[in-house]
């Protein structure tokens, strides 16, 4: 009897050990990487699988809880791996499954979890479903949007005025088919076709493989541009002076964008996720869609774990002041529903879009990362951003990427992607020890030989130890149950309080060009002594050092936390 008392209370041990954790996300670090370009083990200058998993400390050292790499799977490469040709593969410049398998291993024990891309909106029109819709295979031939051509004067013209998101118009002509397809973005990324139960069922599959394989959660990628509204009428053209007719800004999207059946998909995708949750961990959903406000929020009742807040890529940039961010700040909070499910998020970079550092300036580099990880709720942070890299800029020769290719000479600047995707920069050797190839598929930022994480680890102040400081200071208390206090001190200086019990953490972000002096202690009602946690690199204010808060000189574009003693 007494023996079975002993193994009843080690099995109700155990048991518990083991217990999913459904709140692992709440107050996460999600930290993307672009594969291409985070790491090359065999020295062909392309990023791989290898690669990322010989650099996974670097993750789990800077204060990370998933990694969400942006496609591996096999493509055509016509928009670097965003057409797929294959949902369940993994591309060969990448590697093999079971270089992914090795990967998600090494992660899982050093407590990362691992989020794909899940890009349902398009394939690649060298996919095996679209070379057979073309052929009117059932059931693929109902996989895709195909509408035959208008006639005009006898002469063949796409089904309606949609134009694609890289320009032109959005329909192409089979002439096997003798219809036309849909592709909202290049034309060798045909759009699949939502009306289809067949094909929704087989995206279902598709996250089913890959959770099979201990992938726990996938960022939904153009979430939004997955319906078109089956009536095919034309779009209302908005007269945008300067851009050419042909331009993707010229049309109001009222039929390709927003619908509502996009929803009902992703309840429908949650589910699939919460049936492979039952035992473990949550499945982590992240989705993309530059909307209002009002839009985003949808996604967390349909499903979202992190509709992602585009707030400091989208609205806001280096002639915000501190009244802007605090009113679209405050907005976030008061629209997040009143739900403790519902968690906020701060996107910091991707890319998608210019660096942290290029958009809002470098001595600014830091503002945004401190916002990211003080503010409640989920952190996502763009490989590279954690060292403080800028954009490179490109000629239109060197431009490869397919936005920025058809947007011309003349405009290719305005769309390319290419300057953020630059190479990692891990040291200051060969390729900024990116790789041991001195040709590399984008050039090396000139910049690496100073700025680089090997030399930043050594320097006494650096955007990694900041960044790095920040991701432990996100795991106390009293930011993961704190009370949150947006304040104007002054015009110029937004400062954000949390508070916990005693403890407490003062942000101040300085806006202005010129050292701003302040009585932080009045306007933030927070201790006459604190100490400076982390300031911005070229701050001159030391981390360590004790502060009078009734009178506290900002540096120009400076952004500072100050905490109680306990916090150290």
């Amino acid at each position: 009897m007494f023996r079975s008392c002993i193994s009843i209370a080690a099995l109700v041990t155990l048991t518990s050990a083991a217990l999913p954790n459904k709140d692992w996300y709440r107050n996460s670090l999600v930290y993307q990487i672009y594969p291409r370009s985070f790491k090359d083990s065999n020295g062909d200058g392309i990023g791989d699988l290898n690669g990322i998993t010989s650099k996974l400390e670097h993750i789990a050292d800077i204060g990370a809880q998933a990694l969400w790499m942006s496609p591996i799977y096999p493509s055509p490469l016509s928009d670097f791996g965003y057409d797929i040709s294959n949902f369940t593969d993994i591309h060969k410049d990448y590697g093999t499954l079971d270089h992914f398998d090795q990967l998600v291993a090494k992660a899982k024990s050093l407590g990362l979890k691992v989020l794909l891309d899940f890009v349902p909106n398009h394939s690649s029109d060298e996919h095996e479903w679209f070379k057979k819709s073309i052929q009117r295979i059932k059931p693929y031939d109902e996989y895709y949007v195909w509408r035959d051509p208008k006639m005009v004067n006898g002469t063949r013209q796409p089904p309606n005025n949609w134009l694609s998101v890289f320009r032109g118009s959005a329909w192409e002509w089979n002439p096997t088919r003798k219809q036309y397809y849909l592709h909202q973005f290049d034309k060798g990324q045909p759009d699949l076709n939502y009306h289809s139960d067949v094909l929704q069922q087989e995206m279902k599959n598709v996250l089913k493989f890959w959770m099979a394989r201990g992938v726990e959660g996938f960022r939904i990628d153009a979430i939004n541009h997955m319906y078109e509204d089956d009536r095919f009428l034309d779009e209302p053209r908005i007269n945008v002076p300067g851009l050419p007719d042909d331009d993707y800004d010229t049309l109001d999207h009222i039929y390709t964008k927003n619908l509502p059946e996009t929803y009902n998909v992703l309840r429908s995708w949650r589910q699939v996720l919460d049936e492979h949750s039952e035992d473990a961990d949550m499945k982590m959903i992240l989705t993309e869609a530059y909307v209002d406000v009002n839009l985003t929020i949808k996604y967390y009742q349909s499903g979202s774990t992190v509709p992602f807040n585009f707030m400091f890529i989208a609205e806001l940039n280096n002639k915000s002041s501190a009244v802007d961010f605090k009113l679209l700040i405050d907005r976030w909070m008061n629209h997040l529903p009143n739900d403790p499910a519902y968690v906020a998020n701060w996107v910091v970079g991707n890319h998608d879009n210019h660096r942290a550092a290029s958009r809002f300036g470098v001595k600014r580099a830091d503002q945004l990362s401190m916002l990211a990880t003080i503010l409640p709720g989920v952190s996502v942070i763009y490989n590279g951003d954690e060292i403080g890299m800028v954009d490179r800029p490109f000629t239109y020769e060197e431009t490869v990427d397919p936005a920025g290719c058809n947007a011309g000479p003349d405009r290719y600047h305005l769309k390319s992607r290419d300057p953020e995707r630059t190479p990692f920069q891990w040291d200051n050797s060969t390729s900024a020890g990116f790789s041991t190839n001195a040709t590399t598929w984008l050039p090396v930022h000139s910049n690496y030989k100073t700025l680089n994480l090997a030399a930043q680890k050594t320097a006494t102040v650096s955007h990694y130890k900041v960044f790095k400081s920040l991701a432990q200071l996100k795991r106390k208390p009293v930011i993961e149950q704190g009370k949150l206090e947006i304040v104007l001190v002054t015009k110029k200086i937004l400062g954000a309080v949390r508070r916990h019990d005693a403890s407490i953490v003062a942000l101040m972000v300085n806006f202005d060009n010129s050292p701003v002096t302040v009585d932080a202690r009045a306007w933030m009602n927070i201790p006459e002594r604190l100490i400076v946690y982390a300031s911005s690199v070229d701050s001159k204010l030391l981390a360590g050092t004790y502060v009078d808060t009734t009178r506290v000189t900002m540096p120009a574009s400076a952004s500072v936390v100050l905490a109680t003693e306990d916090l150290l």
